[in-house]
């Protein structure tokens, strides 16, 4: 966003109860206020530290590229600019990373931060303590704050399985609950928050949970549910979608560049966003690890991108899109590059240097390629002139993914010709030739296009499982939809892939794999816990 919508506050982040045990240093003493003293003028300035703790999730070592790499999608291999850091973005492509992987504890510790500041506030509003903003009730303000929790907790249920379930401000060292009990307490607790939330969309609740957006976060913990507990809840994921499009509050827009460009607060599409600024609201920097240094000259960046970059497209997946859909060069790098005359070549650096950067859908595995190799990112918009850090607000819900979650249900409880028309209706807009946006019940129904195997210098020597993935067709399709936007370890996952099939230099490495461990700074800290399974 250009102009944030909440006044963003310094808060000391109370991570005590997973990091240390009571201490026994001298306290030092830096200020007279405390969260216990210190006078808030307004709910808003209170609440937008659980928004703004969102930013800690985007990183090349956290939530956002651990989503993407550890599936069939994205990979991060070494190259001649460096890019190994002692191997932890290869264990992630080959399923052997373990509890002290800097991905896993970032990604703990900032859900964990938005966890506790959530109770922090919402410990406030009960009591009292932070005043109710004019135009608004406690019960709603108390309500919104649950609905943020409930983001976090879902991603902590859905990463981590079995983990601490706090819901008080208090500091003593928590159990671990079970993967069971955390889905049940989300279910209870959306379920009681939705009927006082807003149902307004507009400047006020953009980027904060209003009644659709919680809708929308419910429908993504029931559509998995059966992962999460062993029991089915695609009706229940049909209620929700069918509630958000009732509404009318959304809408498809026209064409899918807009959703992800620098200006994209105003997209009728985004029902809730994690806003970020250049300046302001840092931490959304995906071409700083996807794009060559050299394309700088491409946009007339400011900054320069790291090395010859490393996040980059599995051809395997690749070579799955549709010929005529635009989504595959609205989403990916890809051919020779030019300068933003769009006439001078730009050039390699490395093992190509002098050579123009022609950017190649081949890599020889998934652990070591040549700079020019593999598709870059070309979803978010990378603005003439940008800095590091990107403006484009991250749409972590959007219309699109209601009506792809609608059409998933369907497909798996007998509906699927009316999911052949959702998925048609969303495809529409990436096609000149509209006859090529037409999908049938059949191709959803079918089996994967994706050429699972194990590749070596180019080619799959080990083609490994090679059953049927049931209903691939829609697992392809939410692939050309949602690339790069941390959806795929998760749909890998509900549709039988993740720990079963072979890309790249990736084997199964075991069913345990479906969560990740808990944080070895954790459980050193804290001896009520208890480790996941298998780690």
């Amino acid at each position: 966003m250009k102009k944030l919508k909440y006044t963003l506050l310094l808060s000391a982040i109370v991570m005590a109860i997973f990091q240390g045990c009571k201490n026994d240093l001298n306290e030092k003493t830096f200020s007279d206020l405390s969260a216990q003293t210190y006078k808030y003028t307004d709910a808003y300035s209170a609440m937008a530290i659980t928004y703004a703790n969102l930013r800690g999730l985007f990183s090349h070592t956290t939530y956002y590229a651990l989503q993407e790499t550890s599936s069939d999608e994205l990979v991060m291999p070494a190259n001649p600019s460096g890019w190994d850091d002692a191997g932890i973005y290869k264990r992630v492509h080959l399923h052997t990373w373990n509890s002290e992987n800097p991905q896993m504890i970032n990604m703990w510790q900032t859900l964990y931060s938005g966890v506790i500041n959530a109770n922090r506030i919402i410990d406030q509003l009960e009591k009292g303590t932070i005043p109710v903003s004019a135009g608004t009730t406690k019960e709603s303000l108390v309500a919104e704050m649950k609905a943020v929790r409930a983001f976090y907790y879902w991603l902590i249920c859905d990463n981590f399985g079995n983990a601490p379930l706090i819901i008080t401000t208090s500091t003593e060292l928590p159990e671990t609950a079970t993967r069971q009990q955390i889905y049940e307490f989300l279910v209870k607790d959306l379920n009681d928050a939705i009927p006082n939330l807003s149902e307004d969309n507009n400047k006020l609740m953009y980027g904060r949970f209003n009644k659709w957006g919680a809708k929308t976060l419910l429908a993504n913990i029931y559509l998995n549910a059966e992962v999460y507990t062993g029991t089915a809840k695609w009706q229940e994921c049909i209620t929700q979608c069918n509630d958000v499009i009732a509404s009318g509050k959304y809408s498809l827009e026209g064409t899918y560049k807009n959703i992800f460009k620098t200006d994209n607060e105003a997209s009728p599409e985004i029902i809730f966003s994690v806003p970020f600024d250049e300046n302001q609201g840092k931490g959304f920097f995906v071409e700083m690890f996807s794009w060559h240094g050299a394309l700088k000259d491409k946009v007339n960046m400011q900054a320069t991108p790291w090395g010859s970059g490393s996040i980059q497209g599995v051809p395997q997946f690749i070579d799955t899109y549709d010929a005529g859909d635009k989504r595959l060069a609205d989403s990916w790098l890809m051919g020779p590059q030019f300068k933003a005359d769009g006439v001078t070549p730009i050039l390699g650096s490395y093992d190509k240097n002098g050579q123009q950067l022609n950017f190649v859908n081949k890599l020889p595995d998934g652990l070591f390629t040549s700079e020019t190799e593999g598709y870059r990112m070309n979803k978010f918009e990378v603005k003439n002139g940008a800095l590091s850090d990107l403006s484009n607000d991250f749409p972590f819900f959007r219309y699109a993914q209601v009506l792809m979650m609608k059409a998933e249900c369907l497909v798996r409880t007998g509906g699927s010709a009316e999911a052949a028309q959702i998925v048609t209706q969303v495809r529409a807009r990436d096609f000149t030739d509209a006859s090529k946006a037409t999908v049938t019940a059949a191709q959803l129904e079918g089996n994967s296009r994706y050429k699972y195997g194990y590749v070596q210098n180019y080619l799959v020597t080990d083609p490994g499982n090679q059953a049927a993935v049931k209903y691939g067709g829609m697992l392809d399709q939410l692939g050309y939809e949602f690339v790069w936007e941390a959806h795929r370890r998760r749909d890998d996952i509900r549709f039988g892939v993740f720990t079963t099939k072979s890309w790249l230099s990736h084997k199964p490495n075991g069913d345990y794999r479906l969560v990740f461990p808990l944080p070895q700074p954790a459980l050193n800290s804290n001896p009520k816990l208890k480790q996941n399974t298998g780690y």
